[in-house]
């Protein structure tokens, strides 16, 4: 083996220890609302890796404002939100699913004037990431408000549909693929 050379040993992140101690999830994280909140819905979805395995260990962290537009945070000053938290998070199961009830968000105001349409902010913490990815989910039946959103219609056309939830009978569907031919567009923050 003298005078051989190894090639360099790939890199490896280290985890995830979501569930170890008390990790980062807690019993109601994907419960934003209760299921007894009126217009509660349900987002559910799968994240997916490049080859469209399911990713058993993925936290989904989510944050919106209420269905009037307003953020329950103290620097949304329009007023008070209702018992809505805001925020929620799930771990996903070995099939890749992830849920979390909620309620449709309102319309946003811009600092120049204009709305941003209704939409749910997304961070997906995985395995073999080693800086978390951000996107965000448009709902299907917004097509005038997403049409005039100042984020959306930056993004190139061919790209949007990986930002639309589909309507399905459980609420909505948006599957998140980390890699790949139907890659999720993820915005640099």
């Amino acid at each position: 083996m003298a005078g051989d050379t190894l090639g360099t040993t790939p890199s490896q992140t280290v985890g995830p220890f979501f569930a170890l101690s008390g990790g980062i999830l807690w019993e109601d994280g994907p419960e934003v609302v209760g299921a007894d909140e009126p217009g509660a819905i349900v987002v559910h979805g799968r994240v997916l890796d490049g080859n469209g395995d399911p990713v058993p260990d993925a936290v989904v962290e989510t944050w919106q404002a209420d269905s009037q537009g307003r953020f329950d945070h103290f620097d949304d000053s329009r007023g008070e939100s209702t018992s809505f938290r805001g925020f929620g998070r799930c771990g996903t199961d070995p099939e890749g699913r992830y849920w979390i009830r909620t309620v449709k968000p309102g319309t946003l105001p811009t600092p120049d004037g204009a709305t941003e349409a209704p939409h749910i902010d997304v961070t997906v913490l995985a395995r073999g990431l080693l800086n978390r990815v951000v996107t965000r989910i448009y709902f299907p039946e917004e097509q005038e408000a997403n049409a005039a959103d100042p984020v959306l219609s930056t993004v190139d056309a061919g790209r949007r549909g990986t930002l639309i939830a589909a309507a399905d009978s459980g609420g909505y569907q948006f599957d998140i693929r980390l890699q790949g031919d139907d890659e999720t567009l993820f915005f640099a923050v």
